[in-house]
């Protein structure tokens, strides 16, 4: 019952992973107005085709093939995508025929995405691109099969366990950050032994990679984290293994070692498993998971655990699969589009606050 995903909005980003040079919204002016402005931030043209009443009923190819020679025109891009939105899907625009007829010189992709794809999960919207890709050759097929399985499973970890397992769920802030963090304090002080699994999602890892770049072993020199995270820089669309590549980087030279590689940045529903039975052979007594926790099979591991997620539909969920402490990093996406560094969380500045106020 509460709003969920738009479809759109996913295929929008799965565009903008493909490192596409400009993307066209065929429908109203307003549709997608959000994603469309912020992806502006990392570097993709976002045009409308501004479809009206008139157009509504008429149909609005011949917009769309002045926007498509416009586009060309402006910004000379090798890569387009055409992203259709519940206006002009109901009325059954051919976005195809209207490709054929501006020729462009560039390789457009036409992607027939609405609300209402299949059950309106938004993961619709990103397989269609994937399909529309793999059929001009932007990727293989076997690249598109692959991802297309991990959105599958994305969907039915959200259905499961996730903010679409109830009929309404009321948003909740979680847990207080500053207590959080000085309970953490003290664990690590306490000797505890303490394990962090990044099980991120896309542009957003940028924020949950925080924790691991928090000098937490300066609290407990002899006390170092067991770090694992989903940071194969050989796994997933372009712009995904660029995250991984810079999120690495920059760890490494702050001094935080990753411990185990799980998979890659889009692999999160997967990662979480083997993220999992890596920690069974290991003795811990805290376990932080940031990113995409409902991921995680945490009630596998009997250990007190702490969820950092970006969701506040997520809080009741992530409490009711097992884990004692939630706390929420709010605006992740809009905080981490148009960067290549890791961004400064919440509660990583708490940590920070207390540490500093230690010394």
């Amino acid at each position: 019952m509460h709003p969920r995903p738009s479809p759109i909005a996913a295929s929008l980003y799965t565009l903008r992973d493909m490192n596409t040079d400009v993307i066209i919204l065929h429908g109203p002016h307003g549709c997608c107005f959000r994603t469309g402005r912020l992806l502006e931030n990392d570097g993709v043209r976002v045009l409308t085709t501004a479809m009206s009443e008139n157009d509504f009923i008429f149909g609005a190819s011949a917009k769309l093939e002045e926007t498509l020679k416009k586009a060309d025109s402006m910004f000379s891009p090798e890569l387009v995508g055409i992203v259709g939105t519940c206006a002009s899907m109901i009325i059954g625009e051919d976005l195809k025929e209207s490709i054929i007829n501006a020729n462009i010189s560039a390789t457009v992709l036409a992607v027939e995405s609405h609300g209402g794809l299949s059950e309106g999960d938004n993961t619709e919207g990103a397989i269609a691109v994937l399909e529309s890709a793999s059929k001009e050759g932007v990727i293989s097929s076997d690249e598109a099969q692959r991802q297309t399985k991990m959105l599958k499973l994305a969907t039915e970890i959200e259905k499961t366990r996730g903010m679409a397992k109830g009929e309404y769920i009321a948003p909740s802030y979680g847990d207080d950050k500053k207590e959080i963090a000085k309970m953490l304090i003290k664990k690590f002080e306490d000797g505890e032994k303490i394990a962090i699994i990044l099980n991120a999602k896309k542009e957003t890892s940028y924020i949950f990679a925080d924790i691991l770049k928090v000098p937490l072993n300066k609290i407990n020199e002899n006390n170092k984290p067991f770090i694992i995270a989903n940071l194969d820089e050989n796994v997933g669309l372009p712009r995904i293994r660029q995250h991984a590549v810079n999120i690495k980087k920059e760890l490494q030279k702050e001094g935080a070692d990753i411990d185990m590689i799980t998979g890659g940045l889009d692999e999160y529903p997967i990662t979480g498993n083997v993220a999992a039975d890596i920690l069974k052979d290991h003795e811990i007594d805290f376990l932080i998971v940031a990113g995409v926790p409902h991921a995680v099979p945490i009630e596998k591991l009997n250990v007190d655990a702490l969820a950092i997620t970006d969701g506040p539909r997520l809080v009741e969920p992530l409490k009711e699969i097992g884990y004692k402490f939630v706390v929420t990093e709010l605006d992740a996406h809009s905080k981490t589009l148009g960067t290549d560094k890791i961004v400064a969380s919440d509660f990583g500045e708490f940590l920070r606050l207390i540490l500093d106020i230690n010394k």
